[in-house]
C-alpha cells in the first residue's frame, strides 16, 4: 500500500503605524513645531485667526474590478471509447471535453463566474488554496450550493504560488459532478519562475463506463462504503491515456501532476529519465529524486516535477500508473531541434515565507480524530466482496458523528494557535484526507520531527494513526475530510473553526 512519504516511497502582517506622538516628534526634529512656524493660511488671515476650511479633494474613483471570466458547467460529450461505441454524455466546463487549466500570477485576483447549467447543485472547491473562507467552495458549509440555472462569482487572491485543483464539493452531492467529468487545475505562477521550455499540467481522471460508453449509475452505497467509485477507463486532461507529448531534445520540462479521480489512488513511476520533485501539494520543497522513481498518488495530491529531456532524438520519458500490470499515463518524446543552451542544475523553485519556519508543538492544541464506518471485510473469506447493510446516507463517521450541513464544528481554536491532530483510521480501508485552508506537517511517530515538506492531502492506512501539525492562521470554518468523494458524500468529514 502507498504511504504518505514521497521522498522515500513509504505510504503516505501586521503592519506598524505612526503614533501621534511620533509624528509630533518628527515635526519638532524638522523644525516644524513652535511659535516661529506659521501656516500659509495664518499669513493670509492673521495669526490666531481661523483659516477657511479647504474644499474637500474630489474622491478618487475606485478602479472597477475586472469582469470575471465565465466558467460554464453543463452537459456535453466526450469520445472516451472508440467507435462503434457512442460518445459518452458527460458534464464539461465551457463545452470542452478537455479540463480547464486556469493560470494566474502570484498577487493577482482570480475572478470566475461559475454558471451552473447542470441539473444538480454545484460548488467548486479550490483544492489546496489557503483561501478566504467564503471562497473555499464547500457547498453546504462555506456557501450555499449554486442551484441549477444560477451562478456564483469566486473572487480571491491566492496567497501562495503553486499547483491547485478545481473539484466539485457539495455536502451529499460531490461524486456525481466529479464522476461526470467536472475538474480542472489552478496554477499560480511564481513571481520569478524558473527557466523552462515547457510547463505542462497532467490531470488524471478515471471513469466508470458501461460497454456502450455510457456512465454507470451514481449513488451506489456499495461503492461509498468500500473503495469508492473506481473507474475502468483512465484519462489525462480529459483524453484517454496515454497523453503524447513532444519536447525538444535536452529541453527542461515542468510537469504538474494532479489526481482528480473520484476515488482511485495509485503510485506513479517514471521511466527513461531522471525526475526531480520541486513542490508537493503546491508548496515548494527541497529538490529531491523519488526513491525508485516512484511517488504515492492518492486523490487530491499534486506534484511539481522537473526533468531534462534526453539529448537523443526519439528517446522518451514515460509517466506510469501502477494499476494492474501498469498503465502509461503520458509519454514525452524528444523531437525537433536540440536545445543547446546550458542551464544550471535543477534547483528548488524558492520557498514560501508565508509558512512558519517551524511549527512549535509545546503549547499546541491537541485533538483526536477517529474515523469509523464503512463496509466490513470477512477475514475468513479474503476474496469476498466487502459487506455493508447500514444507512446508505450515513456510512462514515468522525468521532461518532456523520458529517452533514448544520453539524457544529468539532473544535474551535484562536487564530495563530498551533494544532496537532492525531488521526486514527479504524476502518477497513486506506483513507485519503484533505485539510482545507491550511498546510500541515506530517509528524514523526514520537513528535520528534516532521517530514520535510508541507502537505494538505495525505493517505492514512487502515488501522494506523498519524499526527499532523499546522498553524491555524486562517479564520473561518474549515473542513477536514475524505478526498474519495463517495465517502465525503456519505459523512466522512468534520470541521473546525478558527476565530
Amino acid at each position: 500500500m502507498p504511504s504518505s512519504d514521497p521522498k522515500n516511497g513509504r505510504s503516505p502582517s501586521e503592519t506598524g503605524g505612526l503614533s501621534r506622538r511620533s509624528l509630533i516628534g518628527r515635526a519638532a526634529a524638522l523644525g516644524l513645531a513652535g511659535p516661529a512656524f506659521i501656516t500659509v493660511a495664518e499669513a493670509q488671515t492673521g495669526p490666531g485667526k481661523a483659516a477657511p476650511k479647504p474644499a474637500p479633494a474630489p474622491a478618487k474613483p475606485m478602479e472597477p474590478l475586472a469582469e470575471p471570466r465565465a466558467l460554464v458547467a453543463g452537459p456535453g460529450a466526450n469520445r472516451l471509447k472508440p467507435e462503434p461505441a457512442a460518445e459518452t454524455p458527460v458534464w464539461t466546463f465551457d463545452g470542452k471535453a478537455s479540463l480547464p487549466v486556469i493560470r494566474a500570477k502570484l498577487g493577482e485576483t482570480v475572478r470566475l463566474r461559475v454558471e451552473n447549467k447542470t441539473d444538480k447543485p454545484l460548488s467548486l472547491h479550490w483544492h489546496g488554496v489557503r483561501n478566504q473562507n467564503a471562497m473555499d467552495g464547500v457547498g453546504g458549509v462555506t456557501q450555499p450550493p449554486i442551484a441549477p440555472g444560477a451562478d456564483f462569482t469566486y473572487s480571491f487572491v491566492p496567497p501562495d504560488a503553486g499547483t491547485f485543483l478545481i473539484r466539485p464539493l457539495v455536502v451529499g452531492g460531490s461524486s456525481e459532478p466529479s464522476g461526470r467529468g467536472l475538474a480542472g487545475a489552478l496554477i499560480v505562477e511564481e513571481t520569478a519562475p524558473p527557466s523552462l521550455d515547457q510547463d505542462l499540467a497532467l490531470l488524471m481522471q478515471d471513469w466508470r463506463l458501461e460497454e456502450n460508453g455510457a456512465l454507470m449509475p451514481f449513488g451506489q452505497a456499495a461503492f461509498a462504503a468500500a473503495s469508492g467509485r473506481l473507474g475502468n477507463l483512465v484519462t489525462i486532461n480529459g483524453k484517454p491515456v496515454p497523453e503524447a507529448i513532444e519536447a525538444r531534445p535536452g529541453s527542461r520540462i515542468r510537469l504538474r501532476l494532479g489526481n482528480v479521480c473520484n476515488a482511485r489512488g495509485t503510485r506513479i513511476r517514471f521511466e527513461g529519465g531522471k525526475v526531480y520533485v520541486v513542490a508537493v501539494d503546491g508548496q515548494p520543497t527541497d529538490t529531491f529524486e523519488p526513491l525508485r522513481a516512484t511517488l504515492p498518488f492518492p486523490p487530491g495530491t499534486r506534484y511539481d516535477l522537473m526533468l531534462d529531456m534526453p539529448a537523443e532524438a526519439g528517446a522518451s520519458v514515460t509517466v506510469n500508473a501502477l494499476v494492474g500490470n501498469g498503465l502509461v499515463l503520458a509519454t514525452l518524446t524528444a523531437k525537433g531541434q536540440p536545445v543547446t543552451e546550458k542551464r544550471a542544475p535543477i534547483a528548488p523553485v524558492g520557498e514560501n515565507k508565508l509558512l512558519p519556519a517551524e511549527v512549535k508543538l509545546q503549547n499546541a492544541v491537541r485533538r483526536d480524530i477517529a474515523i469509523t464506518g464503512g463496509a466490513k471485510l470477512d477475514k475468513d473469506k479474503p476474496n469476498a466482496e466487502p459487506a455493508y447493510s447500514g444507512d446508505p446516507n450515513r456510512v462514515w463517521a468522525i468521532n461518532g458523528i456523520t458529517g452533514a450541513s448544520g453539524v457544529a464544528p468539532s473544535f474551535t481554536v484562536k487564530r495563530g494557535q498551533v494544532v496537532v491532530l492525531a488521526i486514527r483510521n479504524d476502518t477497513a480501508f486506506p483513507q485519503a484526507l484533505h485539510l482545507h485552508g491550511h498546510a500541515f506537517r506530517l509528524l514523526h511517530p514520537l513528535d520528534d520531527g516532521w517530514e520535510p515538506y508541507w502537505l494538505d492531502t495525505f493517505q492514512l492506512l487502515e488501522g494506523r494513526t498519524a499526527r499532523i501539525a499546522f498553524k491555524a492562521d486562517n479564520p473561518g470554518r474549515w473542513v477536514i475530510g475524505s478526498t474519495v468523494l463517495e465517502r465525503f458524500d456519505t459523512g466522512l468529514w468534520t470541521s473546525f473553526e478558527v476565530t
